[in-house]
């Protein structure tokens, strides 16, 4: 397919933004505030001036005649009432609350967004609240800069007060790769390669996580500097059936590199994978996206440096209950995932931009990224090509868990606007042909165990 180039809103600085508050010194961190104006995990605990945004109230708690069941959690929001939907009739009148890349799949596409009253959600374990309460008068940047990782926090959010300095960016983007979500899953997924309104299955995975960051039993002083250790069995397509790997993620890069191994059926062995980051073409989107896309950005910040433009508030998707009760049939559209059962709110989100630092090379030059204040979790992002043209556009659509408890996961969907394909990703179905819920009991330790891996496997 010809490569088709896009000057869709390339001069995307143009973002109205205003000054990130409240107003917070480098240094020291003020851990009481975390008490006070700010949330446990670092956001604004007030609403907003016309309240759009209510203050945060202690995040979702779940009504006391729900319990936790091994089928999907319901969406607890579906008796609200849409406020406004935003198209392609009226989007111009909305530049300034949604991102430039959304405004794009409506321009191009006929995407549109529906608006719902927000409800702030995010919440984690009081113990997580006092680790990152602890991170922040204890978390320390790399002496070369936060984007080679950190040392001193564990259990928390790193940096739940960013400096104001030149590692605000960074200690954002780790705040979003650390983010709370849980210690433990196991979960069966699938994705979707949709071209031209043909749908794909590229891969079906079982996926196995533990959260090594967030161990209740681990602290500062025994954590080993993996922040996940996962491993993954691919069960679909047949061409791939047998693939897995495993992959520890690292919080210090710089002096700790991921780990990762793979075994390929048929090969009757286990070999290192030292190329499955960064911009690896990544099999479960079906190489629309990159091994670093998955939930706008994953894996090590070392290739990027990372700079605050502002906080805003935006309309982005949340609480996407409603989404996860769907099948693969009614969710994937010929050009976007269906807007009926996504739902979008209004939010405050950090805007991060993310450019190449010297001698560095990554087949996307550019970033801009929409980090919600509440979760630290990324929720839009745009990707620019070298020549200055917006290429992708990614949105993530979180999940209330109050079994975690927690707002988090979430399908990622990455649409190419160059070759018109989007692939939709990572989130449990719940049809069973393509997987269930999320399980957060405990993993076997030897699960990640590359020895382990060769050994209980058949050649």
């Amino acid at each position: 397919m010809k490569r088709r180039y896009f000057g869709l809103l390339a001069a995307s600085s143009a973002i109205a933004l205003k000054a990130a508050c409240p107003a917070r010194a480098a240094a020291p961190r003020n851990a009481d505030l975390l008490k006070s104006t700010l949330t446990p995990l670092g956001a604004e605990k007030a609403g907003n001036a016309d309240g759009s945004i209510p203050p945060w109230t202690g995040g979702f708690t779940a009504p006391a005649d729900w319990t936790p069941s091994s089928r999907s959690i319901p969406d607890f929001f579906a008796a609200d009432q849409k406020l406004l939907s935003i198209d392609s009739s009226n989007f111009q009148q909305y530049q300034d609350v949604i991102s430039p890349g959304v405004a794009a799949l409506i321009r191009k596409y006929g995407y549109s967004v529906d608006i719902y009253p927000t409800h702030r959600t995010a919440c984690a374990p009081q113990w997580v609240y006092d680790n990152t309460a602890q991170n922040c008068l204890n978390a320390q940047p790399n002496s070369k800069g936060a984007r080679y990782g950190f040392t001193g926090a564990y259990g928390g959010i790193p940096f739940p007060i960013p400096d104001e300095g030149e590692n605000q960016g960074a200690e954002i983007i780790w705040n979003h790769i650390c983010r709370w979500f849980g210690v433990y899953y196991n979960g069966i997924f699938s994705a979707f390669l949709v071209s031209n309104g043909q749908v794909e299955l590229t891969q079906t995975i079982k996926v196995n996580e533990t959260n090594t960051y967030y161990l209740p039993s681990g602290s500062v002083a025994s954590y080993d500097g993996f922040l996940a250790k996962i491993r993954v069995h691919v069960t679909a397509p047949p061409t791939s059936e047998g693939e897995q790997f495993v992959e520890y993620d690292s919080t210090n890069p710089l002096q700790l590199p991921q780990e990762a191994w793979q075994l390929l059926p048929g090969q009757g062995r286990v070999r290192k994978a030292p190329e499955l980051q960064f911009d690896t073409p990544d099999a479960l989107s079906g190489g629309v996206g990159n091994w670093d896309d998955q939930f706008g950005f994953t894996g090590s910040p070392i290739k990027y440096d990372w700079k605050v433009l502002g906080k805003k508030e935006m309309y982005v998707p949340y609480n996407n209950n409603a989404q996860y009760l769907q099948s693969p049939a009614v969710i994937l559209q010929k050009n976007f995932v269906n807007p009926q059962y996504t739902r979008w709110e209004k939010h405050r989100v950090w805007v991060l931009d993310a450019t190449l630092a010297p001698g560095q090379r990554h087949v996307v030059p550019h970033r801009r990224m929409y980090v919600d204040e509440d979760t630290w979790t990324i929720t839009v992002e745009e990707q620019y090509d070298a020549q200055g043209n917006l290429w992708k556009v990614v949105t993530n659509f979180n999940q209330v868990c109050p079994q975690v408890p927690g707002t988090l996961f979430g399908k990622t969907a990455i649409y190419d606007l160059q070759t018109d394909q989007y692939v939709l990703d990572s989130g449990p179905w719940t049809d069973l042909i393509y997987g269930g819920d999320l399980d957060f009991n405990a993993n076997p330790a030897n699960d990640f165990n590359p020895n382990m891996m060769a050994a209980e496997s058949q050649f």
